[in-house]
Parts: structure tokens; C-alpha cells; sequence
């Protein structure tokens, strides 16, 4: 798996057009559709896991990193994928998970965690230590998250050698992304993506030649309303900063919801990993709000994850605003999809449970054209499984279409 990711930075380098999709999500309709189309595709896909959803306490998922890894492959085999298609990344892995610690403690925390995803088979490993931890500024300088990105690297290292590092973080700052006197995102200077490289060479010394990515805003992102589209004749330069850099490339975050067009144009800027998340899970809500519409009892569905997120706003109370119309839009509808949340809830599963049970005869084309797109009932009808099973999948399926783009050299 380390020489596919090589493989993919070296062709990109020389200037073809390739990438390769990271799928960040634990849903297992999303990881099942993506791993399909790969398959079918005779292509590689990288599913990734964050300190914060699987680490060795089990983060929110309930996951160690053995486990992901356990649960992917079994859903891999399952959907008659060949495990050697997956690659395993980590992603933002720091203290981040433990940030209300000391720095000391989240750090010996972080030291266990990477410890355990690359023995679990995790090779691409995202190192990010930019987030300060209790009584530290919220963002830590290049200085400092290259020293300690260097200690956890030297943990990996001394674990399993053949890993590929990717270092640099782009996350928006609380209350979303900043735009310029244009309503667009600005990207990363060059001068700025250089610095942070080079500080992590410095730290890294010798792993320095393990470095393969690093992560910087090329313009594009989204917050729970709106897109924020990548300027496409703007190129950013920012191939510039790895120029004495053969081995690296650029990977970009935050690439859901863009125009199809954009994925092909990141390539040729350079951005060879791009990640994707909540664009996926926002697919497979809305397939089953679509069904949830078309069945007997209809919006039953919807009215129990209503009730769900209710009775624990954790997940969604912080990065929404507005009256309360503007707030049941945003749980329901919301670009950032904090109802992925809800779904392994027990009530939630229920629920979904019981919808496809209700759904379990044909659904007339005529009425299936009234809530899915015809593009969406086209693909469904070259799927495997039961009608509501293709149709969830099929939806999924036409969010990641873009990012399996045709390569050109």
C-alpha cells in the first residue's frame, strides 16, 4: 500500500492528472459504496479514520484502530472487494483528542494512539500537532508541531518502517473559514507551505524521506450553508514550496460538494490525496429522507432523528446558528452533516431499520421519480442488492464519481 501512494505522488509529479480519493468516514453504506466502486473501477481508494472517531479508547466510533481496520476488511469482503485495493490512512493524528489535557499527558496519550494504527496496518499517517493544549495558544507554531509531529513519527518509525508520512493542517478556525474581499477562500501562500515543510524536515532529520504529503488550502470550502467553490483558472503556486521536493505532494481537505469539474483541476495543481467526508454521509441521509418519503408512514424517519438530536445537541449545538427554523434546517440539511453523529444510535438504527423493513416491496418507477434525481435511478439499476440497499448506494456513489476522475498523463 505504501508503493501505491508513492506510485500515485511520482505520476502526479511528473505532471499527470491523478489522485486518489480520501474516504474519511465510518458509515458503513459509505465505506460498503466506496469500497464497491473501486472494485469495479480497478482502482485504489484510501479509507481513513481520525484521532477523534477511533483511537485506543475508541473514540467516538466506539473503535480502536485495530478494529477499523477489522471492521473495513470484514465489510471489504463482504462486498467482494480485494483488501489489497485499501489503503489505510490516519488522519489529524496529535493530541487533539486529549487537547484539554496538558500538553504532557495529551502527548502520551498521541504516543499510544499512532503506536496502535500503524501496528494495526495503517500506512498513510497524517501527523498534526497544530492545535494547542490546555494553558497554550489554540495554534501551536511551525517550531512546535514539527517537534512533536517529529516525536510521533519516530514512534511509527520504530513500529513499521514502510509508512508515508503526510504533515501541514488547513482547518478552519472556529466559526468557520475566512474569506477574502471576494467571498473566496485564500489559499496557503507558497512562501508559508514552504516554512512549514521545512521546519518538519528539520525535525524529522532522517524520517524526513518519509514525508509524502502536505496539507494546505488550495481555496476551497464549506460551512453549513454554503460552498465555497475553487476559483478554477486561479493557480495558487503553491507546487512552488516543493520544488526541492521530488517525493511530496499537495493533499487537500474539505473537498466536499465542488463542482466534478474541480477534482481533475486539483490534480493538476498538485493535490494527488484529495479527502472527502461529509459529502458522503450527506449523500446517505438523503437517500434515506427520500425513501423516508415514499413509505406509508412517511417522515418517520426524519421525526426520530429530530427526537435524537434533541436529546443530545453535543454533536450539532456548537456549529450551528440562527432561530429555530434555521436550526432544524442546519440538523437536517446542514453541508457539515453533524447528523452522521446520530446514525449508530440505537434509536437511529432502529429507525432505520424499520424503514427498510416497510420499503421491503418494489417502489414504482413513477413514484421513485418524485425523490431521486434520474441520475441517481440510473446508476441504482446497475447495483447489486435489494431496491432501497441500490438506491442508498447509488446516491453515495454519485458524490464520490468525481474524485475516480479519468487520469490523463
Amino acid at each position: 500500500m505504501f508503493d501505491v501512494l508513492r506510485d500515485i505522488i511520482r505520476r502526479n509529479r511528473a505532471g499527470e492528472r491523478v489522485a486518489i480519493p480520501s474516504v474519511c468516514s465510518a458509515q458503513p453504506d459509505v465505506l460498503k459504496a466506496s469500497l464497491a466502486m473501486a472494485q469495479r473501477l480497478d482502482r485504489h481508494v484510501v479509507i481513513e479514520a481520525t484521532s477523534n472517531q477511533v483511537n485506543q479508547d475508541g473514540g467516538y466510533t466506539g473503535m480502536t484502530p485495530a478494529g477499523f481496520v477489522s471492521f473495513v476488511n470484514g465489510l471489504a469482503d463482504a462486498e467482494g472487494v480485494d483488501r489489497e485495493r485499501i489503503v489505510f490512512g490516519g488522519d489529524h493524528l496529535g493530541p487533539q483528542a486529549w487537547r484539554a489535557k496538558d500538553a504532557n499527558s495529551a502527548m502520551a496519550k498521541a504516543d499510544v494512539m499512532v503506536r496502535d494504527y500503524v501496528a494495526a496496518g495503517f500506512s498513510k499517517i497524517h501527523l498534526d500537532c497544530s492545535e494547542g493544549c490546555a494553558g497554550e495558544p489554540s495554534q501551536s507554531d511551525d517550531e512546535v508541531t514539527a517537534a512533536r509531529s517529529a516525536r510521533l513519527a519516530k514512534i511509527c518509525c520504530d513500529t513499521r518502517d514502510d509508512l508515508l508520512f503526510v504533515v501541514g493542517t488547513e482547518v478552519p478556525p472556529p466559526g468557520g473559514a475566512r474569506v477574502d474581499e471576494h467571498g473566496e477562500i485564500p489559499p496557503t501562500s507558497p512562501s508559508a507551505a514552504r516554512k512549514t515543510l521545512a521546519a518538519h524536515d528539520t525535525a524529522f532529520g532522517d524520517m524526513a524521506d518519509k514525508i509524502g504529503g502536505l496539507v494546505v488550502q488550495p481555496g476551497v470550502e464549506f460551512s453549513p450553508t454554503a460552498v465555497h467553490a475553487l476559483p478554477m483558472e486561479r493557480d495558487p503556486h503553491l507546487l512552488d514550496a516543493l520544488e526541492d521536493h521530488p517525493h511530496v505532494c499537495l493533499e487537500a481537505h474539505s473537498t466536499d460538494y465542488q463542482d466534478p469539474a474541480v477534482y481533475p483541476r486539483l490534480a493538476e495543481l498538485g493535490f494527488a490525496f484529495q479527502k472527502v467526508g461529509p459529502a458522503l454521509t450527506f449523500a446517505y441521509r438523503e437517500a434515506l429522507y427520500a425513501l423516508d418519503q415514499l413509505r406509508p408512514s412517511k417522515g418517520a424517519l426524519q421525526a426520530t432523528m429530530e427526537e435524537v438530536m434533541g436529546a443530545d445537541p453535543t454533536h450539532w449545538k456548537g456549529h450551528y446558528s440562527g432561530d429555530d427554523h434555521a436550526l432544524f434546517a442546519q440538523r437536517h440539511f446542514g453541508l457539515a452533516d453533524r447528523i452522521r453523529y446520530y446514525w449508530p444510535l440505537p434509536d437511529a438504527l432502529s429507525a432505520v431499520q424499520d424503514l427498510l423493513a416497510e420499503l421491503d416491496s418494489s417502489i414504482p418507477d413513477a413514484l421513485l421519480r418524485t425523490a431521486f434525481d434520474q441520475i441517481v435511478l440510473d446508476r441504482a439499476e446497475g447495483l447489486q442488492g435489494g431496491q432501497a440497499r441500490r438506491l442508498i448506494h447509488a446516491q453515495i456513489e454519485c458524490a464520490l464519481a468525481p474524485y475516480f476522475f479519468e487520469e490523463t498523463a
